[in-house]
């Protein structure tokens, strides 16, 4: 079929079912974060970034800077929270419990020192006991620390 309907200047027409999947994406990355789910999913996505910054400084701290892996992981940790809070803030959550920003970073970092004891014994835990790899072990770490990190930070920051 030619014509207006299925084709322009700029290619297939797009159908609806395509549309409709294009604005469910849009607001899923650029709208409003009032649903849990929507939230949790792009919680997912900062905390992904925040590991991958975690993951690597660790890697990087540990083998190219001779660190022990357990200070390694306490450094490369700080600068994993450090950019979750700031995505957390500008993407995450439209709604903050404490108006003061010096005070919300203050409990988000409180949270996270409990999330990095954590993440210390579990990585402890997975590599002296279990006997796994240090980053095997910050992988298993890593999704009980995200589970942790979400939910008191909802609960207690972004209600």
């Amino acid at each position: 079929m030619t014509g207006p309907a299925s084709d322009s200047k700029w290619g297939p027409a797009i159908s609806s079912t395509h549309l409709t999947t294009l604005r469910n994406l849009r607001t899923l990355l650029f709208g409003a974060t009032g649903s849990l789910l929507h939230q949790f999913t792009r919680y997912l996505v900062a905390g992904g970034l925040a590991f991958v910054v975690d993951f690597g400084s660790l890697y990087l701290l540990t083998e190219f800077a001779g660190l022990h892996y357990l200070i390694s992981a306490a450094v490369a940790f700080l600068f994993g929270l450090v950019t979750n809070y700031c995505l957390s803030r500008l993407w995450v959550f439209d709604r903050r419990t404490i108006k003061n920003s010096a005070m919300e970073f203050v409990v988000f970092t409180v949270i996270g020192v409990v999330g990095l004891g954590l993440n210390e014994v579990i990585i402890w835990f997975v590599t002296e006991e279990i006997h796994l790899h240090y980053m095997l072990a910050k992988a298993v770490s890593g999704g009980v620390v995200l589970v942790w990190n979400f939910t008191v930070r909802k609960t207690i920051l972004f209600r």
